[in-house]
């Protein structure tokens, strides 16, 4: 049996872009990711603390440091600029893993930027 494990999140950044007409997804910037362990292509939950919506979409790398986090195509529907989400990704665990595994938390600034 595997379990759907609480993986890692990247917690409170800000929309910085929403662009409708694009083939869905959300653009995130590269540095976030690689603090959250999150891969490019990598299915993530995302969910708007403004206005409650949820929803479930792919990772595209955006560019290093820049603090983007655009959502994409419909997504661009579920989000305006400057609104507050939390990414959440998820990964399948034996139990004995998920017993031992320790999500990776991060917190970015105001700013989009990982926090030395």
């Amino acid at each position: 049996m595997y379990l759907n494990i609480f993986k890692s999140k990247i917690h409170r950044v800000k929309v910085t872009q929403a662009e409708l007409n694009y083939v869905g997804s959300i653009t995130i910037d590269e540095a976030l990711l690689e603090a959250a362990q999150i891969q490019p292509n990598e299915r993530v939950q995302v969910v708007n603390n403004h206005n409650g919506e949820r929803i479930e979409t792919y990772v595209i790398k955006g560019e290093r440091n820049s603090g983007t986090i655009c959502l994409n195509g419909a997504a661009a529907r579920k989000a305006q600029v400057g609104d507050i989400l939390i990414i959440i990704a998820y990964a399948w665990m034996t139990p004995e893993e998920a017993a031992q595994h320790q999500p990776t938390l991060v917190f970015p600034d105001e700013n989009n930027r990982l926090i030395p």
